[in-house]
């Protein structure tokens, strides 16, 4: 049970952040402050603190208007603190990261007279190493070509590049920057970025003669004094994959709350995903001993000689397990009786038996070169503290990142290796896997993938089970209005509390949903594009601020050719721009009085805030069922229905439920906001299901 006197620390922060901003309590954030406060405050714990019971989890779905985030803040914070515990707030997006360490904390701050401290955790990947701009601005480095593998082309580093990274390395010198990526108003590209950062397996560590002065270790030395962390999604499935308390506080010792919570399941089944690129493998492979002989040369090391001749026989066995599982992808993209063919999905997951043993082989033997690879870079890594005599410590540092480089790859070839090699647990769910063919430069190439249908069991093994407590939180947790769904896909116990706050907003007066008359089903896809275009030719003049959702690119460019012309130059597309350059570019527009149209896919059903004027209209397309070829969602279905379920009632429509919800939430985002939702789907009202999918969306008026 909370504490009384925690109790009454939570009443009165809240009292003051009211009062502070001259703002009266809303219903639903008030019930929310008690849901996770009842829950977090009453974990029970033995002498040295060790969570006792498993009534330590809450889930609460909270929309647009609740104060979310200021909600789940002023009930955490008072109890992570008086516990002795971390509170770590991992968002799916760095928007919202944005929001909490630029907004809603200083807020805190200021009004509720809650004293904390707070430090934003990310990974090393946002990061700059000097280390590798130090190199990249060598002259050596800086001139003609760079390439650490065959497996990479040669890449020239242009003159335009090197005077980037020197800038950078000028304003961190000057304390303009702190080194990361996400605080540059201009950050570099991909490409540039990729030779300036680094990752677990390239970073020496203490070792590294720029230590003092890292980036990701001071921000790492301000994380470890906070009494909140802000992380994202990918960073506490890293943490947890390394055994937890590696990257982030140890999961026993913290408060976890996941907002955008909706995610964590995709999230992590991205995590725990694997793919191989066989010929790009093959290229990496074969420069991977002459690679080791040139550094073997520079050296005066027996041990790097003897190495070189131990690696020989491994290499050339790895070599020729790739070839074999080569010669099976080919075989299968390119079968006489079909033709070439994009890509292959294992029914159900299992793959032939004919896989097995090259892909058994292949995960033996990258991890035999492993083995001797980490014992290399244990030794360089004494090189770097100047303790070997026949290996310089500057040899040591240009060499080590290029060994994490190829060790990380290795790795990488043996997990997915090695998920190729087993056929999956009897009873457990299974894992989808395929083939992909590609076309590249460097001519075709076969990547072989894998990912789990459900990563239920592992996050509750590394997560659920180990945490002290968590909330999960979003503005869309339900499906269908059922918690059945998240607590499937997180592996949440059935006992999960779980809330469903009302809304402030007055959804009926406020906005109407309308699905009109079609002639197409979206079945037939060429007439119901033609006749969406045909809808907007005729709808847009008359609508100043809209959002149109597709579900293809195939539709979104068709609509967007069959278009007025007099319509085309009011619409921005995505793909013409970023997201937020082209959210940018829509509030220019109307502010200056101008229509403006924004056209896109699923990433613009959620993150999208265009309050009042800024948008009235959002017309979807149709309704966002997942694609059907999707190899995990196809083995999923599969799935359910070998085990007497019917897929499409139990997943299909649940996900394309819980979609909808979040396109429909971008329309009112203040109570004050009005506007129109156009479903150009009539399956909503002409299928069984469809009834089920309009009962869970907002009560707006509805026109039929």
């Amino acid at each position: 049970m909370l504490e009384a006197s925690l109790k009454k620390e939570i009443q009165t922060a809240y009292s003051r952040f009211l009062d502070s901003r001259g703002l009266k309590a809303r219903p639903a954030q008030k019930q929310m402050i008690a849901a996770v406060a009842r829950v977090l405050g009453s974990i029970r714990a033995d002498e040295k603190g060790k969570r006792l019971g498993d009534s330590h989890l809450v889930a609460v779905e909270a929309g647009t208007g609740t104060g979310k985030t200021i909600a789940y803040l002023l009930a955490a914070l008072p109890i992570a603190k008086q516990r002795g515990l971390k509170l770590i707030v991992s968002t799916a997006t760095v928007a919202l990261q944005e929001q909490l360490t630029d907004k809603d904390l200083p807020e805190l701050e200021s009004h509720a007279g809650l004293s904390f401290s707070y430090s934003l955790a990310k990974g090393r990947g946002r990061y700059l190493c000097l280390n590798k701009a130090e190199q990249l601005l060598d002259d050596k480095m800086s001139q003609g070509q760079m390439a650490l593998y065959e497996d990479e082309q040669a890449r020239v580093i242009e003159p335009g590049v090197v005077n980037a990274v020197k800038a950078l390395m000028q304003q961190y010198a000057e304390g303009k920057w702190d080194g990361d990526r996400d605080r540059l108003d201009a950050a570099p590209s991909d490409e540039t970025w990729g030779h300036l950062t680094s990752d677990h397996m390239q970073c020496s560590n203490r070792r590294c003669i720029n230590f003092s002065v890292c980036p990701f270790y001071r921000a790492r030395e301000q994380m470890g004094d906070a009494d909140l962390i802000i992380a994202n999604h990918d960073l506490v499935l890293a943490d947890l994959s390394l055994g937890g308390g590696a990257i982030l506080p140890e999961p026993s010792s913290s408060l976890y709350i996941f907002d955008e919570g909706h995610h964590l399941a995709d999230k992590a089944g991205g995590h725990f995903s694997y793919s191989l690129r066989l010929h790009t493998a093959l290229r990496l492979v074969g420069g991977m001993e002459k690679k080791l002989q040139q550094f073997a040369g520079q050296c005066s090391s027996p041990y790097l000689d003897d190495l070189v001749v131990k690696l020989h026989q491994p290499i050339a066995d790895l070599l020729l397990a790739l070839s074999g599982m080569k010669d099976l992808a080919e075989a299968l993209l390119f079968q006489d009786n079909r033709g070439r063919t994009p890509r292959v999905r294992f029914a159900g997951g299992r793959q032939p038996e004919s896989w097995l043993s090259p892909a058994n082989e292949v995960a033996q033997c990258s991890q035999r070169i492993l083995m001797q690879l980490e014992q290399l870079a244990a030794l360089l890594k004494e090189a770097l503290e100047g303790n070997l005599a026949d290996i310089e410590r500057a040899q040591a540092e240009t060499f080590y990142p290029q060994l994490g480089f190829l060790i990380n790859r290795l790795q990488q070839m043996s997990w997915l290796a090695g998920s190729f090699a087993r056929p999956d647990e009897p009873g457990a769910s299974p894992t989808a896997r395929w083939v992909v063919l590609h076309d590249t430069q460097a001519g075709q190439d076969y990547e072989c993938c894998s990912s789990p249908v459900s990563v239920a069991a592992t996050l509750q093994e590394h997560l659920w089970e180990a945490c002290f407590g968590a909330l999960v939180t979003s503005a869309t947790l339900t499906a269908l209005g059922s918690f059945d769904r998240l607590k499937a896909t997180l592996g949440l116990p059935e006992s999960t509390p779980c809330e469903q706050l009302a809304s402030p907003f007055d959804y009926f007066n406020s906005a109407v949903l309308e699905i009109p008359v079609m002639r197409s089903d979206p079945g037939r896809a060429n007439e119901h594009t033609d006749e969406v275009a045909e809808y907007l030719n005729r709808e847009l003049p008359g609508i100043q601020a809209s959002l149109i959702l597709f579900s293809s690119w195939k539709q979104m460019l068709s609509v967007l050719d069959q278009l007025d012309t007099s319509l085309k130059t009011r619409v921005t597309a995505q793909g013409s721009s970023s997201k937020s350059a082209m959210l940018q570019q829509h509030r220019e527009r109307i502010d200056a009085g101008q229509p403006s149209s924004l056209f896109g896919l699923a990433s613009f059903a959620e993150g999208v805030d265009l309050p009042g004027a800024y948008l009235t209209d959002v017309i979807i397309t149709k309704l966002p069922f997942s694609v059907p070829d999707d190899p995990v969602d196809a083995t999923m279905a599969e799935w359910i229905e070998q085990q007497g379920g019917n897929a499409f009632i139990e997943w299909t429509v649940p996900a394309a439920s819980m979609r909808l919800t979040q396109a429909v939430g971008r329309l009112l985002r203040t109570e004050k906001d009005r506007g129109r939702v156009v479903i150009l789907d009539r399956r909503l009202v002409g299928k069984f299901y469809g009834r089920q999918i309009l009962n869970a969306l907002p009560p707006f008026r509805q026109v039929f």
